[in-house]
């Protein structure tokens, strides 16, 4: 699925997100920034060493906030480093901080002058978030972080399964289809 929202195009791709020559491909990191499982270590394997050595030197990145670095062996120029949230069922203000991590990467690019940028399903992996008010947060984020991020043309979201697909695809079709 694919949108026009103001000036940037928003469109919903099943893929890799290693595999991407985008300005920026956004991994869902750990505070550490020191590479995990999932999306964080296939993004460090790919990039190679000299990610993690840069990493080391940011000295880690809070809960709902954002980095970024080179990308080093990526086909992305940049990475940015979101952290999200572990789901602790709602009561740990999960869905304000994952927001965050998205307008935060957002903010990012626009202050870096990134044209096109890419996120995974952050949270949705070993952190728990389900999936479907997680692909709308992601989503409502990024659109409402859009005014604010004008330098920002592209925006891809990816997904590596059905379920993730399908719950952006819904969320992406619920700002589409409300009326104005």
């Amino acid at each position: 699925m694919e949108a026009l929202i103001g000036a940037a195009r928003l469109s919903i791709v099943r893929t890799d997100i290693t595999t991407l020559a985008v300005d920026a491909i956004v991994n869902a990191a750990n505070p550490s920034l020191l590479g995990g499982g999932g999306v964080d270590g296939a993004i460090h394997r790919r990039a190679g060493p000299e990610l993690l050595a840069e990493c080391f030197t940011l000295g880690g990145c809070g809960v709902g906030d954002a980095c970024i670095t080179r990308g080093y062996g990526l086909p992305a120029r940049h990475v940015i480093h979101a952290v999200g949230p572990v789901w602790e069922g709602g009561r740990a203000n999960e869905a304000h901080l994952l927001r965050s991590a998205y307008q935060r990467s957002l903010a990012l690019a626009h202050a870096h002058r990134l044209r096109s940028i890419a996120f995974p399903a952050i949270s949705c992996g070993i952190h728990g978030y389900p999936h479907s008010p997680a692909a709308s947060i992601a989503v409502n984020a990024v659109v409402d972080a859009l005014p604010q991020a004008s330098a920002v043309r592209e925006v891809m979201f990816t997904a590596l399964s059905d379920e993730i697909e399908r719950a952006l695809t819904m969320a992406l079709r619920l700002i589409v289809d409300r009326p104005a």
